[in-house]
């Protein structure tokens, strides 16, 4: 909820479009995150004539190896790679590995995976031949989180989020506007919710950076590698932000929340200065752990980037946090005066102004270009994230209107005689409930029933005594109404830190194009489609699966699968799968991991072909426990 008026409305809005639409002009120089391969020596689909004595992957940014990062197999499968992998030069981008001596003529397969500058683990492959080509049974594999880690750890980053969110609106809202018993419960769960998050992600970070099962969580030696990263050291440094946190909210919910008549005004002032600087410190640098692990350490600018990051997480913490404890303090039935509402609009307001600058440059930097927002999973949940916020203010402006009409006082007797005749009668009950003498000598379970009916009638009262002001239940209404679509918001942020951004997607496309130039096959023009008429053979067994695979060419590739029923209607099936196999050379099948969308789509992004030519597209449908069927196609990878 924020202090705007239905005429500046219009104009924050048209302002924040236009912003958009300026910052997303001709972009500077490059920039990524999630690294993309941009060269390999060998390169990939090559002839050499000589074995080469190492390996060398470059990428478009750096990125953090582990013993198993690069290996190289020979056409049986067997690995001829001798050399831990390592930075070459010292150029963190780079990963270089040593090659056995004496390794015979044939094609060779380099599956590679690593951690990006941003934490998302990467993954590829790709091949080269000495002499001449021959075919190969190696099996091109690379490690992913299986799909119970993903969860998970999606689930947990979404949760640190909140629990921040929570945690530092909650103090802010108690230290600026009011401090309650309802605030206080919304920052302490705060801190646990970010606790509990931060130390399961921290276990997870193994398993789903080196694609290991939910069992290796608690493997030690594992444990003691992710702390050596940077995501590692960043979560570490997060938990013991938190101990800080601790001591801060029993001090500000603690001695300073109460009235202490020996305190002199100067101390109790100086006691809030020091609260308002340490808590800030901690909330800036629990932000930090986010920036300097995630987009905005690594591609263009990073150096702006960290700071502008911290300062969009403080913004958004402190509106969307402090709307979770003014709706809390409301909701509760506790008095909160117009002035502290108003002082809490003025505050959210300023949030929004923050997240709007911060907000500008963000979606510039990883965005970048008219094509990449409308044409890359990043741009398209940009724009959803965009609208989510334009909607917020708009409910801001009814939560404003509501804020008007409160008053201080108690409400109209006129207007509100049959609430306050029902407070009346509902109190008068509870007074009436109240142990006789005789009833205190009556057996514990009479006793522990009258209790319970007296708690009831007190709660029912004290239900109709909130909701007898019209003005503070309709701004109950409308902030309830943002805190729906903030919950939204705040799922489609969590996507958008774990997507790739469009910056990068480009420039991984650009790079797959002129890889693809460098070998014999012919060049292509946009993706591939594929239309796959099926059959089943039970009920409902009939349809169509259109696969299209962009860009259709050596390297990166996003497969997406849609499925229509004969009427052309989007149609979900209980199993689908696609697996490619180049039958000349022997590799394969790969297989795709596909994840549903929406009703009948099925998308996977980052998938790797590791070289040009015609490559056996494999289509697997299920319809029911019994109906199945699998079509083959061919396609053409450039």
């Amino acid at each position: 909820m924020k202090t705007l008026t239905a005429g500046r409305l219009l104009p924050v809005l048209g302002t924040l479009l236009a912003a958009l639409l300026c910052a997303l002009g001709p972009g500077a120089g490059s920039a990524s995150a999630h690294a993309a391969l941009t060269s390999t020596d060998p390169a990939s689909g090559s002839v050499v004539p000589a074995a080469p004595r190492q390996v060398k992957l470059t990428f478009s940014e750096g990125v953090l190896l582990s013993a198993d990062s690069v290996r190289v197999l020979d056409p049986q499968g067997r690995r001829v790679d001798e050399s831990k992998p390592a930075h070459a030069d010292g150029k963190s981008n780079t990963a270089v590995v040593g090659l056995a001596g004496g390794i015979a003529d044939g094609t060779y397969t380099v599956a590679w995976q690593a951690v990006s500058a941003d934490s998302h683990p990467v993954a590829g492959a790709f091949t080269f031949s000495i002499g001449a080509p021959s075919k190969t049974v190696a099996e091109v594999t690379t490690a992913e989180a299986g799909p119970v880690v993903d969860a998970l750890y999606t689930t947990g980053r979404y949760a640190a989020y909140a629990g921040y969110l929570l945690l530092v609106g909650g103090c802010v809202f108690a230290g600026v506007c009011r401090s309650s018993r309802p605030v206080q419960r919304i920052a302490v769960g705060g801190w646990i919710t970010l606790f509990a998050a931060t130390s399961a992600l921290l276990l997870l970070r193994g398993p789903y950076a080196g694609g290991k099962g939910l069992g290796s969580a608690f493997d030690l030696t594992l444990l003691g590698d992710v702390l050596a990263t940077k995501p590692g050291a960043a979560l570490l440094s997060r938990l013991l932000l938190l101990s800080a946190a601790a001591v801060f909210l029993a001090v500000l919910f603690g001695s300073y929340a109460r009235e202490d008549g020996d305190r002199t005004r100067m101390e109790r002032r100086d006691v809030a200065y020091g609260l308002a600087i340490g808590g800030t410190v901690v909330a800036v640098g629990l932000a930090a752990t986010w920036a300097m692990a995630e987009h905005a350490s690594a591609g263009l600018q990073s150096w702006l980037a960290m700071p502008v990051d911290v300062l969009h997480l403080l913004g958004v913490a402190v509106w969307l946090g402090g709307l979770a404890a003014l709706l809390a303090a409301l909701w509760s039935g506790e008095p909160v005066r117009r002035a502290e509402v108003q002082r809490f609009s003025r505050l959210a307001f300023a949030s929004v102004c923050v997240l709007v600058a911060t907000g500008l440059y963000q979606s510039w930097r990883q965005v970048g270009s008219w094509g990449a927002l409308t044409g890359t999973e990043y741009g398209r949940w940009l724009l959803l994230k965009v609208a989510l916020v334009a909607g917020m203010v708009v409910l801001a402006s009814f939560s404003r209107r509501w804020t008007g009409r409160l008053t201080d006082g108690r409400p109209a007797p006129k207007k509100q005689a049959p609430a306050v005749r029902a407070v009346q009668a509902a109190t008068g009950a509870a007074k009436a409930a109240r142990p006789s003498r005789k009833d205190k000598d009556a057996s514990p379970e009479r006793a522990a029933q009258l209790a319970r009916q007296r708690e009831a009638l007190e709660k029912a009262a004290g239900r109709r005594q909130r909701d007898a002001d019209e003005g503070r239940s309709g701004l109950r209404r409308a902030v309830l109404a943002e805190a729906g679509v903030a919950v939204v918001l705040l799922a489609v942020t969590t996507l958008l830190t774990g997507t790739q951004p469009g910056r990068a997607e480009t420039e991984q496309r650009q790079s797959a194009a002129s890889g693809g130039a460098r070998t014999t096959a012919p060049a292509a023009s946009g993706p591939a489609e594929t239309r796959i008429p099926y059959d089943t053979g039970g009920t409902n067994g009939r349809g169509t699966a259109l696969i299209r695979i962009d860009p259709a060419r050596s390297g990166n590739n996003s497969i997406d699968v849609s499925v229509t029923d004969p009427a052309g209607k989007a149609v979900d099936v209980p199993e689908l799968e696609v697996s490619f196999t180049e039958k000349q050379k022997n590799i394969g099948p790969l297989r795709t991991a596909l994840k549903r969308t929406s009703a009948g789509r099925w998308q996977a992004t980052g998938f790797q072909l590791p070289m040009a030519g015609t490559w056996q597209l494999t289509l697997t449908v299920r319809t029911s426990d019994i109906d199945q069927i699998t079509e083959i196609r061919n396609v053409k990878i450039n």
